[in-house]
């Protein structure tokens, strides 16, 4: 570099010192002797300047190498104002700010790091090549070869559905989750997996074994409940009924009588939808797929509604098509009945309950629409847990156990479908049961009737 620079800065001044030449040649005819001085001159000038260039630009050679193997620390001590030193001074204020955002940004990532290892949750990130980039402690220890770092995600773990997220989040860019039971034995695990703005994905595991016994441990508990319960609760009925039609009983009593009758048979009523709701919950899979002649099982239930003296007499039945379903007929009745039961029940006498039936090319539906008091917009979403009532002194007034939604989502979910609630508060509700259309069966023509 010394020497180039040296080169450099002999041309230069030899070009200075031709031009002063080739001027004093018109003056005067002793150029020679002239020349040599000049040149000699301009030799040492040339030979200071570049000996006291070279070894400034050869540090900031030096420390442009520093900084790319990432020596932010790096710094040039250049105290001078000439263009030199300006570019050392910029150079130098561009490595201080990659030291800062460098060190900030190893403080977030440590924060990050620190975060996610504090996670009871597995952690788990995988790039666009399918090899792992990072995981958590939690993750470490969940699978028995530890994880490591660029190796193969199948390498890690081999769960065909917990790997099935993570391709599809990868793959379509949209969250994606799984139920992974492989990972370890006898461990059931919940996979959501994320895309990553630079391909590839994260994945978080979070183990439902523990909390899946639970669920099973409570629903165990209400079914054995509710069978023991049923036995006393008969006889207690029975027993109620007796007095109730024996004339010999002193009539001061019949009104208490009247009460505790009406609160047993609140109780039996109970005691059915619990059981009801623990045979669908722990029932595992898909409903059957028997043939449900739909339209035939609404005709049914709308005579009985028509039928019965203490519901509204306007009850309507649209059947729009003759669908049926592929599921299991007891399900879905229970689940019809249950929606238009609620229907009846929150619509006053002169109001209109209708049923509606249709299908198109996504699947069929089944649609409660009243004219009732409506439901607030606020309590729509936990419609279905069980016991939750929008108003419970006015549905325990009317006989509600509270479970009956409960039951119609997961006879829906059992059969692919969903329950959709509209309502607007004190003009009706309409609740809409979706099917999807590998569920639906073409049965049997029937004409549309109402009432």
């Amino acid at each position: 570099m010394r020497n180039r620079i040296f080169l450099k800065a002999l041309a230069a001044f030899t070009l200075v010192i031709l031009a002063a030449t080739l001027t004093f040649r018109i003056f005067t005819d002793k150029v020679w002797p002239g020349l040599l001085v000049a040149f000699v001159v301009a030799l040492v000038f040339s030979a200071i300047d570049a000996y006291s260039t070279a070894p400034r630009l050869q540090r900031i050679v030096q420390f442009a190498g520093r900084v790319a193997a990432g020596d932010f620390a790096a710094r040039l001590d250049e105290s001078s104002a000439d263009e030199i030193g300006q570019v050392s001074a910029s150079l130098d204020k561009t490595a201080r700010h990659l030291e800062e955002s460098f060190t900030a940004l190893q403080t977030s990532q440590r924060l990050l790091e620190t975060l996610l290892n504090s996670m009871q949750d597995a952690v788990i990130a995988i790039g666009a090549d399918d090899r792992v980039q990072w995981a958590n402690e939690a993750m470490d220890e969940l699978v028995p070869q530890r994880t490591r770092r660029d190796a193969l995600l199948v390498e890690t773990v081999r769960d065909p559905d917990f790997l099935a997220a993570v391709r599809e989040a990868s793959e379509l860019r949209k969250v994606s989750t799984a139920r992974a039971a492989s990972i370890l034995p006898g461990r059931t695990f919940e996979v959501t997996a994320a895309p990553m703005p630079v391909g590839g994905a994260v994945a978080v595991l979070r183990d439902l074994t523990e909390t899946e016994r639970v669920e099973k441990t409570r629903r165990d508990f209400i079914a054995n409940v509710s069978h023991e319960l049923r036995t006393p609760l008969t006889v207690i009925s029975g027993y109620l009924d007796t007095l109730a039609d024996d004339t010999s009983v002193d009539p001061a009593w019949s009104g208490p009588i009247k009460d505790m009758r009406a609160q047993a048979q609140r109780m039996n009523a109970i005691i059915a939808d619990l059981l009801v709701l623990s045979r669908l919950e722990s029932t595992d899979g898909e409903a059957a797929r028997d043939a449900i002649d739909v339209p035939n099982m609404l005709e049914r239930l709308h005579r009985d509604a028509l039928a019965s003296a203490d519901r509204p007499r306007h009850v309507v039945l649209e059947l729009e098509s003759t669908a049926g379903l592929f599921g299991s007929a007891h399900e879905v009745e229970s689940a019809f009945t249950n929606l238009l039961v609620n229907g009846m029940k929150y619509t006053l006498a002169e109001g209109t309950v209708r049923m509606r039936w249709w299908a198109d090319a996504e699947g069929a539906y089944f649609s409660v629409i009243d004219s009732g008091i409506g439901i607030p917009a606020e309590h729509i979403p936990r419609l279905t847990e069980r016991f939750y009532r929008v108003d419970a002194g006015r549905s325990r007034g009317q006989g509600g156990s509270g479970l009956g939604l409960a039951i119609v989502k997961h006879a829906l979910q059992r059969h692919g479908g969903w329950l959709d609630v509209q309502s607007t508060e004190g003009k009706g509700s309409t609740f809409t049961c979706h099917f999807p259309q590998q569920r639906i069966w073409q049965g049997t023509v029937h004409a549309a009737a109402s009432a």
